[in-house]
């Protein structure tokens, strides 16, 4: 479990990361689309601002004492330095914590694309991680009159377990890495990052060939490669095969974003990368020799500078939204 200490920098974090910004800067500048809304839940202000107090809040939580935000910080990328997590009960989950920056693009969600809406991987993460009954929390929720009000206020009705996994939804819609250094870059500002970050950039388009995967303006989609991680592992993780059923998907995870990658590590969906540094010469290697292991994945024969100059570009992609 985190410490008091870590809970309330990320809860500061957090309720800071959407304020106002700073008038000496460069105005913000997004490479990414207009977040796609849902029909059925559309982002106004004021629910975005109740989502993210209930995500800071432990009361959603089956023993009342672990919050959303207790595997997810903005000063981690919205993920939480753990190579694996634990549970509201104390189990240890079986993958890595993955950001939730850029969730609202995404077509499939969880490491093997299970849930096929955000809503639906927030309920279910509401459940099985932080171990809530939701019927009770909501009973908890409406007990509190500030809560009751917003609610009224935000939905035309008492919070229900609909209105609180849809008010966590229009919050973590939010969460957009945007205005990195890279992005002011190509919109002109030479000096937004360093040579190295640029001539990284050229070989992660060209020799390194990330951009097979990790193409902008995402830098990751929703889409399943194995890439070898769980070759040799007394038991391998099936990935995407337990969704699927097809052999063709065992050993498959979803690409994630780079965007803000810096921030997020340990790496890999088994956390098994302890550095930016370690995940790139492991991709750039070609990975372990997992006979199911995607044919996108080959050795690519960068050096160790090159290594690094990638490094150097992934690393200006993190967001300095304010």
């Amino acid at each position: 479990m985190k410490t008091t200490s870590l809970l309330m920098l990320a809860a500061a974090t957090v309720l800071t990361a959407c304020a106002g910004g700073d008038a000496s800067r460069p105005a913000a500048v997004s490479k990414l689309p207009p977040m796609p809304q849902p029909a059925d839940n559309p982002a106004t202000p004021a629910k975005v601002a109740l989502g993210k107090q209930l995500f800071a809040d432990p009361r959603l939580s089956g023993s009342g004492k672990m919050a959303c935000q207790s595997c997810h910080y903005r000063n981690l990328g919205w993920t939480d330095a753990q190579v694996l997590s634990r549970k509201d009960d104390g189990n240890l989950n079986t993958r890595h914590t993955p950001t939730l920056y850029n969730v609202g693009y995404q077509t499939a969600w969880y490491w093997d694309g299970r849930a096929t809406t955000l809503e639906g991987q927030i309920l279910a993460a509401w459940r099985a991680q932080i171990g809530a009954d939701p019927a009770k929390a909501t009973a908890v929720i409406n007990a509190v009159p500030g809560y009751r009000s917003q609610f009224i206020a935000v939905w035309g009705a008492e919070a229900t377990p609909d209105t609180i996994v849809k008010s966590l939804g229009a919050f973590f819609r939010s969460l957009v890495s945007t205005d990195s250094p890279w992005d002011r870059y190509e919109a002109g500002h030479s000096n937004a990052v360093s040579k190295d970050a640029i001539e990284g950039q050229a070989l992660f388009a060209g020799k390194g060939r990330c951009t097979t995967c990790h193409a902008p303006p995402y830098y990751g989609n929703s889409t399943f490669f194995n890439i070898g991680l769980e070759h040799g592992k007394d038991k391998p993780d099936p990935g995407r095969f337990n969704v699927t059923k097809s052999e063709t998907d065992r050993g498959a995870f979803k690409t994630p974003t780079l965007r803000s990658v810096a921030t997020s590590g340990p790496y890999f969906h088994d956390g098994s990368a302890a550095t930016l540094k370690d995940a790139v010469r492991y991709m750039a290697g070609g990975g372990k020799p997992d006979p199911s292991k995607s044919a996108a994945l080959q050795p690519t024969g960068l050096s160790e500078a090159e290594i690094g100059q990638i490094v150097a570009f992934l690393t200006s992609l993190t967001s300095t939204e304010t």
